[in-house]
């Protein structure tokens, strides 16, 4: 059995790490690279770093911190944030990086997921999905960071990325997110069920048993959080101690 996997992700903004709520009133929580580091002395199994910087001016910076962050840590990391090309996703992947995360121009443009995976391999590539129910129960992907509705229904969208060359997919409930009220364990088990490639569990993470449940009952592969190890409510070891006492496999 492949050990479940704790992947702390880190918002980036001009080289800062960062966090708040919806990219609003953001606060310093450290140097990325240091960041990351401790996280994978505190046994992170790998790391997502999202460049929220919007003008080139922050991707040209983002790019130099990739090349810091590879230089600096052990464990594996992805990137994303404002990936919309073939050439932003070799500029990272060039630069160090070892997966990288698109959404909205996977979306957009569905054919650059087969254009990434053609040049690096499906290993490469992470479709990251925020979906959120709607009153009539369907689950639609959205885009722009949760602000917009697309077309695509989240679990034919997900097997679609699955079939053009994706490796993972990072779901996140946008009903969930930020609530710190559990996981949608019923929707992540159904999606596990429609796919063969791993899946990355983002978004309503309160406590070690919403992570426990989500990883279990949910059938998630991975679970990924922020707040909760960034403001030091838990660290990635003592959640795993928990996890592992759970009889959760996790690598300690």
């Amino acid at each position: 059995m492949v050990a479940k996997r704790i992947i702390p992700c880190l918002d980036v903004k001009e080289g800062r790490t960062v966090k708040g709520v919806n990219f609003v009133d953001l606060r310093d929580v450290g140097d990325a690279v240091e960041l990351g580091q401790y996280y994978a002395r505190s046994g992170a199994d790998e790391l997502v770093y999202l460049d929220i910087s919007a003008t080139r001016e922050g991707r040209n910076t983002f790019t130099r911190l990739v090349e810091r962050i590879a230089d600096g840590i052990n464990i594996p990391f992805t990137v994303g944030g404002g990936i919309s090309s073939l050439e932003d996703a070799s500029r990272l992947l060039d630069a160090g990086a070892d997966k990288i995360s698109i959404n909205s121009a996977a979306i957009a443009n569905p054919s650059l997921i087969d254009a990434i995976a053609a040049r690096y391999g499906s290993q490469f590539v992470v479709v990251a999905i925020d979906a959120r129910q709607g009153d009539d129960g369907v689950w639609r992907a959205t885009t722009h960071g949760g602000s917009r509705d697309s077309d695509k229904e989240l679990f034919s969208w997900a097997q679609e990325a699955e079939s053009r060359g994706a490796g993972e997919i990072l779901f996140t409930s946008m009903n969930h997110d930020g609530t710190r009220s559990g996981y949608p364990c019923q929707t992540f088990a159904r999606l596990s069920e429609c796919l063969s490639i791993p899946i990355i569990a983002s978004g309503g993470a309160g406590s070690v048993a919403d992570i426990a449940e989500v990883l279990t009952a949910g059938k998630a592969d991975a679970a990924l959080a922020a707040s909760i190890f960034h403001f030091g409510e838990i660290t990635v070891g003592e959640l795993k101690t928990e996890l592992k006492k759970l009889n959760i496999d996790v690598r300690i």
